[in-house]
């Protein structure tokens, strides 16, 4: 782990950045271009007593989650992604696969998206990056361990995670996610993630195994889904998937119809935020 060079690609990486590009208000005047150490910290999750000790050439070795984290904070290319590993002595992620790694043009299109709830997500369901409002929709789910960021998993595992549709949608939501995941799986034979996923909620919830063994198959669409939030009620949203092949990702945008009463309803949710929002789950 060469210290000193990664405290300096640290730092030169937070002071090319402004508050717009990664989604924060200006606030107050800067003294100093660029991000504070804090904001870099909020973003890739971590305290900033080690945020700031990485920078001051003294932090433990980062771990392989915590590196995928700053290379999404600091909006790092692939190339330079791929850097930030090497200076800390690991071999990067490969490419040819589902990467944790989000494109700084997806994060920019995300942040942009101040009005609509929209989170990025991987073929097999892993929440990588999601907006303000997405957060005050269906949780802040990066908040949470890696395991519990797979959407699919926490539909059939945790209990609390289907509060926010109506019951009678749910059966609906099941067949999805299990049909979305055969289609990976499928897809991926050789990647043993999904075939992980599948094992351990065949083992742990009979839904999903009955479910399973009906071999239903269909990829993430565009279609309507209902909320229930605990805050400004039931949201009638149209749902767009988007697709980035080259890394497996999806950028999937939940918009409310003008006019309607969902749309009254999203706005006093942006206006609200995530300051009442009880559960702490995301589900998708």
């Amino acid at each position: 782990m060469n210290r000193a060079e990664l405290a300096d690609f640290l730092r030169r990486g937070r002071a090319r950045l402004e508050p717009s590009d990664v989604g924060l208000a200006p606030g107050a005047r800067r003294r100093t271009p660029g991000l504070r150490r804090e904001e870099v910290a909020a973003l890739a999750g971590m305290s900033v007593d080690y945020y700031t000790r990485l920078e001051q050439s003294r932090g433990p070795r980062p771990s392989r989650q915590m590196l995928t984290a700053l290379a999404r904070a600091l909006r790092l290319t692939d190339d330079a992604r791929d850097h930030l590993f090497h200076l800390v002595g690991e071999e990067p992620p490969r490419r040819d696969v589902a990467s944790a790694h989000v494109r700084p043009g997806l994060l920019l299109v995300l942040d942009r998206l101040y009005d609509s709830p929209a989170q990025v997500v991987t073929d097999l369901g892993t929440v990588l990056a999601q907006n303000a409002l997405a957060k005050a929709l269906v949780g802040d789910v990066l908040a949470g361990p890696p395991p519990e960021r797979n959407l699919t998993r926490r539909f059939f595992l945790d209990p609390t995670a289907r509060a926010l549709f109506p019951p009678e949608d749910l059966p609906a939501h099941a067949r999805d996610h299990v049909a979305a995941l055969r289609a990976v799986a499928a897809a991926r034979p050789d990647d043993p993630e999904p075939a992980a996923l599948v094992a351990e909620l065949r083992a742990k919830s009979e839904e999903f195994a009955r479910l399973w063994e009906e071999h239903e198959v269909s990829l993430r669409r565009p279609g309507t889904k209902r909320f229930l939030h605990p805050v400004v009620g039931l949201l009638e949203l149209d749902c767009e998937v988007l697709l980035s092949h080259q890394s497996h990702h999806h950028l999937i945008i939940h918009t409310a119809r003008p006019g309607t009463e969902s749309r009254e309803r999203l706005e006093l949710l942006r206006v609200v935020g995530t300051q009442d929002m009880t559960p702490t789950e995301a589900v998708g």
